[in-house]
């Protein structure tokens, strides 16, 4: 009975590779980048990406691995209360690690401007315009109480896109259902040593970075997978 709970819990989380508790468990590492670090200034700093890739990001990568060997070892010996306690910390870590891996793809240094084709095309369809959904997301995005990120999913369930705001480092398909396409990171650590406190400045300056490509490619993949 504990393996099923822990393996559906687990199936919540299907970007993450995880092996089933009765196999090898596959570690998971820090994906590159992409870009160097200093590759979206002026919009990021070098020093903000480093700090924020090598540290931070890090850190959740390191944390979701002795997590998940701490549950295989709560499974293995039947410890079901151990294995339910160490559930906010999968969630809040590898959560983390999801939410970075989506999001050093959102980003460019050849970004930037406006999408074109499909992704346009469903953006004025949802609402109204371009400007419009550019607006609502970055009221939302910096509104939110603490940390947290704002994002552009989509919904398989209506086929429409929606924006919707997440606490903490709660991955938004697991949280709500919505396929992610485009993340922007709120927590104090992806902007503070650039922007103090002016959170709107950094969401504001982040369009000027925003890989459409790759966005419009997530949206592709989550139609055909719905």
């Amino acid at each position: 009975m504990l393996s099923s709970k822990i393996t559906t819990f687990y199936g919540r989380l299907p970007s993450l590779g995880l092996a089933s508790l009765a196999g090898t468990r596959l570690a998971h590492s820090l994906p590159d980048l992409g870009y160097e670090y200093n590759a979206l200034e002026p919009v990021v700093s070098a020093d903000i990406m480093k700090l924020h890739h090598l540290k931070h990001h890090n850190t959740y990568v390191t944390n979701l691995n002795t997590v998940e060997e701490q549950i295989a070892e709560a499974a293995a010996n039947g410890d079901v209360e151990k294995a339910i306690s160490l559930q906010p910390a999968l969630k809040f870590n590898g959560g983390g690690h999801l939410n970075h891996s989506i999001f050093w793809t959102n980003l460019s240094p050849n970004g930037g401007g406006e999408p074109t084709g499909d992704l346009m095309d469903t953006i004025r369809r949802d609402f109204g315009s371009f400007d419009d959904f550019k607006t609502e997301l970055n009221t939302k995005t910096v509104a939110i109480q603490g940390s947290g990120w704002g994002w552009l999913g989509f919904n398989p369930t209506t086929g429409r896109l929606r924006i919707a705001m997440c606490a903490n480092q709660d991955p938004l398909q697991p949280t709500t259902g919505l396929i992610p396409l485009l993340g922007i990171d709120v927590w104090e650590h992806a902007y503070y040593l650039q922007y103090k406190n002016v959170r709107l400045d950094y969401v504001k300056a982040i369009w000027n970075i925003i890989n459409w490509s790759n966005v419009s490619q997530r949206l592709d993949e989550a139609k055909m997978a719905n």
